[in-house]
């Protein structure tokens, strides 16, 4: 334990240092024996969680799109997850990252209540970090010390974004996304404090990625591609390649350029202090769909299984949530599958049918089905302002439900939070569960699955993650 003279000197030094030396120090400077254990094993499950969705998404339209165009740029190295194409290390990290994110169905780190939007940590970060893992040879422990650094700086950036970083348009998984997975590179390939500096201002000059492709191939692409200026922007910077050391708080930097400020207290301090993980946690996914509407379709869920609700039995349903759910959530007469995933009217509508809303209902034919078309039109979905929100103690999440049913009575609930969340979490075991569902949604061999499983649970015993990847290679 630390005496007072030397806990007061390190806050004189962290004092001293910049911004974006702060978190390149931590980046440098952490190592895996300076990680909780309870937050190593909820890294696993989150990793476990996004291999999983990179193999169904490997099968996806976007992720053959991105596939098909890097394969003629050759290289040998790293594996294409669920396929039996090998990449060089940047092009794996696209295409896998794309895989991950293109159902919708990755991790999600929520923002704080009063805050807007979320960011996707896992996809960006685990691609980034795996195909250099890959590269290198290098043990679970190295890879998983190196993405929890990465989800730790993503989470944190993202926390001390002004509210206008989301507010005007920017997709924190492809912007602060871009940074961890930077983070989590510069982790695994063992950069100094200085070398990680560059990385950073070499990634922050390459983020980008806005929410108006909500619904749109574009969307899982931007994960993919914050995974690969990830790998390029470490690489170039461990070649000597320089950039802003103060890439993050400069005022013409980072937070400036995409929010127009920032607030230094939510990120200065706090990383690793306490880990993100173990303080507001990274939700999982039951649907593979946007997570600010899984309050509601965990409710609906449980009532179709629990109480036997039949979508005949509907009479008019009213959803309400805050504005900014409801702006996201966007696509209230969806088109095509892609839309659907940000439809609160189709999941309602896919559950009271089907009994859920998995990989297999998000369907161009599901979303246009008749019966589907009229339960959707049954939907009444408002928002409250953000006046009302705070005098009823919403929280992020918080949705109002009420189904009016033929038999003249009505279902009313407030609900906070959806299956997955830290109030509602999954298990290692239902994590397991949704891995294998991915797998045989992709047609991937049982054996294999079940490998992947087993090693990952295992990771921090793990010599060499290329025995994982081979698990996940065709």
């Amino acid at each position: 334990m630390l005496s007072r003279q030397q806990r007061e000197e390190n806050d004189a030094g962290e004092d001293a240092a910049s911004l974006t030396e702060y978190v390149a120090q931590f980046i440098a400077g952490t190592r895996y024996e300076d990680i909780p254990a309870d937050v190593l094993e909820l890294g696993k499950k989150s990793m476990l969680d996004g291999m999983g969705a990179a193999l169904s998404g490997s099968i996806s339209a976007p992720a053959r799109i991105v596939l098909d165009y890097v394969r003629e740029h050759g290289g040998s190295a790293c594996t294409a997850i669920g396929t039996d194409v090998r990449l060089a290390p940047r092009f794996a990290a696209l295409v896998n990252g794309t895989a991950m994110h293109a159902d919708d169905y990755d991790d999600t780190l929520q923002a704080e209540t009063g805050r807007y939007q979320g960011v996707h940590v896992t996809a960006p970060v685990l691609a980034a970090v795996l195909a250099v893992g890959e590269q290198r040879n290098a043990s679970g422990r190295d890879v998983l010390a190196a993405y929890h650094v990465g989800v730790e700086v993503a989470a944190r950036i993202f926390d001390s974004t002004n509210v206008n970083h989301s507010l005007k348009g920017f997709h924190a998984t492809a912007t602060c996304g871009m940074l961890g997975a930077a983070a989590g590179v510069a982790r695994l390939m063992d950069l100094d404090a200085g070398q990680v500096a560059m990385a950073l201002g070499l990634a922050g000059s390459q983020a980008g990625g806005l929410l108006e492709n909500i619904g749109s191939m574009a969307k899982p692409f931007h994960a993919g591609r914050a995974a690969e200026c990830a790998v390029t922007s470490n690489e170039l910077a461990a070649r000597g390649l320089t950039a802003s050391a103060k890439i993050l708080e400069a005022p013409l930097g980072f937070y400036m350029a995409q929010g127009g400020a920032h607030e230094e207290a939510r990120i200065r301090g706090k990383l690793g202090n306490p880990w993100s993980f173990a303080e507001r946690g990274v939700s999982l996914k039951p649907f593979p769909s946007c997570a600010l509407g899984h309050p509601a379709l965990t409710h609906v869920r449980k009532l179709v299984h629990e109480q036997g609700l039949a979508a005949d039995a509907v009479e008019r349903i009213r959803v309400c949530t805050s504005r900014n759910i409801r702006e996201t959530l966007r696509h209230h007469a969806p088109t095509d599958e892609l839309a659907a995933k940000f439809s609160m009217e189709f999941g309602i509508a896919a559950i009271l049918h089907e009994g859920r809303c998995g990989l297999g209902e998000f369907t161009r034919e599901l979303v246009h089905r008749p019966d589907i078309r009229r339960t959707m039109a049954l939907v009444d979905y408002t928002a409250v302002t953000d006046d009302e929100a705070k005098a009823d103690g919403h929280l992020l999440n918080t949705t109002l439900l009420e189904i009016d049913l033929k038999r003249g009575n009505t279902v009313k609930v407030r609900v906070d939070w959806g299956k997955g969340s830290k109030a509602d979490p999954m298990s290692m075991d239902e994590v397991a569960q949704k891995f294998r569902e991915c797998a045989d949604y992709a047609g991937w061999p049982g054996d294999k699955a079940a490998r992947a499983i087993e090693l990952v649970r295992a990771l921090d015993t793990v010599a060499n993650v290329r025995d994982i990847t081979a698990c996940l290679a065709r």
